[in-house]
């Protein structure tokens, strides 16, 4: 017998949950490590093809540079509307120029030798380039499936009584922070970037998610925990890190800046609907909304291409960003005694909790503004103790100017997101993560857990 129309747009809405899940949130054995299908993805082709990725993702920097420098100087048709979408503020018109230039130093082994350390040429180029420069792009195919036909509507439902109290977020901003935990920070921004665009959050929703809520994967605390030595204890850094991170989202949206982001709307709002009942009524109410977006939406094949194309040009905006403002930031780490000085304050924090090594560990409380693998490499080797609380605030501090603060502004300029402001907001992280990180550090070294 032939389904019915009903039953053929609820198979739409199943199938494209399943394609979500499948890719991006359902977890995997691999290689030693928990892991989901869309980063073994990547890596697969980032490490078996960099012969490859690394001409692209120079294509795509050469194209984002050219086009913002071309926007609003051609006035032919269709390519007048493809450049207005690079038109940007002079400093990241600039902040992609130069990022074009360090581009073109490592990618044909010209320059300064300070460029081509591995801690600057390997981790910025080969491992941040690489991997947004093929996230974006593959990841807005299955994202754009998943959320196209009704999984926003139905989480977002299910997830209001949670999110609205305890965040002031509508239920849907629960997938993007999903998103974040189980396949990457970058394709958790690009979903707020496009629901922002589409009206599904204001301003102030969008800053909070941006920045609260852009969490490094499971799979990097992995790593962060292997390079410390601390993996064996990977179920106490994993639930320290998700309280953490909640706790302080739901300090900081009610502080400054996010309170003060007026909750106003780039476009025509879709706010949420008042839903009141049982979680039965809740439910079904969830698979009614999810249904009616799957029957509105177009065929697969038109939201995989939109999707693709869209990453491919938000790629090319931020890369040269990234690049830019990330080996800036590393050279910083790397040579000068910046993280020294602002990390001393630190020392008598560290030393009152009776943490170890307080003056190597100080330095590395606030490195992370960089990248935050920079933490975890500087106090290899410490006490057991302090390369715990490290991993643990390194991976809770989540913005840092290899990769997230330039995404966040860059994506986020008609918030606007001000520099300043993400300084600020690590510095506030850091200070109120410190104490109780530190407490139960020293707790659970008291109680031989550690």
């Amino acid at each position: 017998m032939r389904p019915t129309n009903d039953a053929n747009v609820a198979l739409k809405f199943l199938a494209s949950a399943a394609v979500g899940i499948g890719f991006f949130l359902w977890p995997i054995q691999f290689g030693g490590r928990m892991t989901v299908m869309f980063d073994i993805l990547v890596k697969f082709v980032t490490g078996r093809y960099p012969q490859l990725v690394a001409p692209y993702c120079f294509g795509l920097i050469l194209v984002g540079a050219l086009a913002t420098m071309l926007s609003g100087r051609v006035r032919v048709g269709s390519l007048r509307k493809f450049l207005a979408s690079y038109a940007s503020s002079l400093p990241f018109s600039i902040l992609r120029v130069i990022g074009l230039l360090v581009a073109t130093m490592i990618y044909f082994r010209m320059g300064p030798t300070a460029i081509f350390t591995p801690s600057v040429s390997h981790l910025m180029w080969e491992t941040l380039t690489f991997s947004v420069g093929v996230i974006i792009p593959v990841g807005a195919i299955f994202l754009n499936i998943f959320i196209s036909y009704g999984c926003l509507e139905f989480v977002g439902t299910l997830m209001r009584p949670l999110m609205r109290p305890l965040f002031r977020l509508p239920g849907r901003a629960a997938l993007d922070a999903l998103t974040s935990w189980l396949g990457s920070y970058s394709i958790g921004l690009y979903m707020t970037r496009r629901l922002f665009e589409q009206g599904y959050y204001n301003r102030r929703e969008a800053y909070t998610i941006a920045t609260c809520f852009s969490t490094v994967s499971i799979g990097f605390v992995a790593v962060v925990a292997a390079t410390l030595d601390v993996l064996r204890f990977f179920p106490l850094l994993f639930l320290t890190y998700f309280f953490a991170v909640y706790a302080l989202a739901a300090v900081l949206t009610r502080g400054w800046p996010i309170a003060h982001i007026p909750e106003t709307y780039l476009v025509e709002p879709h706010p949420e609907k008042d839903v009141q009942g049982t979680p039965g009524e809740y439910l079904r109410w969830a698979w009614k909304r999810a249904l009616n977006r799957a029957a509105s939406a177009p065929g697969w094949a038109t939201v995989a291409r939109t999707g693709f194309l869209d990453g491919l040009r938000l790629a090319s905006t931020i890369l040269g960003t990234i690049l830019s403002i990330g080996t800036s930031a590393l050279l910083v780490a790397e040579h000068t005694p910046v993280f020294s000085v602002l990390g001393s304050p630190f020392i008598p924090l560290l030393e009152w909790f009776g943490l170890p090594s307080a003056e190597r560990l100080a330095p590395a409380t606030v490195a992370g503004i960089t990248e935050m693998y920079i933490p975890a490499l500087l106090i290899k080797g410490a006490p057991l103790s302090a390369r715990f609380f490290i991993a643990a605030l390194s991976v809770s501090q989540l913005i840092f100017f290899s990769s997230v603060g330039p995404m966040i502004l860059d994506l986020f300029k008609d918030i606007p997101v001000r520099f300043y402001e993400l300084v600020a907001l690590f510095f506030i992280r850091t200070l109120l993560l410190i104490p109780p990180l530190a407490a139960l550090t020293m707790l659970l070294t008291h109680m031989g857990w550690l």
